[in-house]
């Protein structure tokens, strides 16, 4: 594993991380009604803390994207989904809360997990799959149940509706991982007019744009415990079957590795889910703001 690789994953999930508590303090006192709507970024826009956070997330993506053009999806994907280490430590500056032992389970089955599968599978290159009838099939298999959940969230959107559109987001923004590595071979191999006159970076550009309102109606209407932890525990195994299923990506295949890999994969999971509902992360509000309220403060 390169070291550079490495660093520049870590420091992508630290922004993410950081990027991610800071829309969700902004977001949440947004009005209910730019629920799902564009109108809601444009609201967001007003707001100071949210900007930072947006400029400390896009810092992460185009780190992130760095890594994804110098090392494989099935790399950098596991080292991402450590923004929540980051969050939670931002997140516990904020409430003064200890980590306690669900805190440092969580920090230690995620950290173990993404380590495991990480030796176990050691992932690397390979060729790219030509065929564009499997490209597709693997997207709309991550797309498809996006739409589906961001439709079923529309109806409980106080309920499950922000676990739902966080899923939702993190398989988008696996997908988007993907095309992003995709887009930076296409600008190393023919240059800025081989990237324009291919569809991959309007891909990008539009997953991700949908993939931020999604994430922002999530942290609109819920504490941030309620849908972190489930877009980041979906962003790297979207990434991850994208990147073996099409991109090249291989991974060790022998029955000890698959069950490692497997073991690594379902830890990360589970110390997701611990640290996102670790008492330090914040409750927050779903209480409706008039837009009023999101002038800067």
């Amino acid at each position: 594993m390169s070291v550079l690789v490495l660093i520049l994953a870590v420091s992508a999930a630290c922004c993410l991380g950081f990027g991610f508590v800071l829309q969700q303090n902004a977001a949440q006192k947004a009005p209910l009604s730019d629920f799902l709507s564009p109108r809601l970024l444009l609201d967001l826009m007003k707001v100071p803390r949210w900007l930072g956070g947006i400029g400390l997330m896009v810092a992460g993506m185009i780190l992130g994207a760095i890594a994804l053009g110098r090392g494989e999806i099935s790399l950098v994907e596991p080292l991402l989904a450590t923004n929540l280490l980051f969050a939670l430590a931002l997140s516990r500056h904020q409430t003064r809360q200890s980590l306690g032992r669900q805190g440092w389970a969580g920090l230690a089955l995620l950290a173990g997990g993404v380590s495991a599968f990480i030796v176990a599978g050691q992932p690397r290159g390979g060729n790219a799959v030509s065929d564009p009838l499997r490209h597709w099939l693997i997207i709309g298999l991550m797309v498809g149940p996006a739409l589906l959940l961001t439709t079923y969230a529309k109806r409980s959107r106080l309920s499950s509706g922000p676990v739902l559109l966080a899923l939702a987001a993190g398989l988008l923004y696996g997908v988007q991982d993907a095309l992003t590595r995709v887009s930076g071979q296409l600008f190393s191999a023919g240059g800025l007019t081989e990237l324009l006159t291919d569809w991959h970076p309007y891909g990008v550009l539009a997953l991700g744009i949908t993939g931020l309102i999604l994430v922002q109606s999530a942290f609109e209407t819920a504490p941030l415990r309620m849908s972190l932890p489930a877009l980041t525990a979906a962003q790297p195994l979207a990434g991850i079957l994208c990147g073996v299923g099409f991109l090249g990506d291989q991974l060790r295949t022998d029955t000890g590795a698959l069950a490692w890999e497997a073991a690594g994969l379902a830890a990360v999971v589970v110390g997701i889910v611990l640290l996102g509902l670790h008492p330090a992360m914040p409750c927050g509000t779903a209480e409706p703001r008039p837009a009023r309220d999101l002038q800067p403060r």
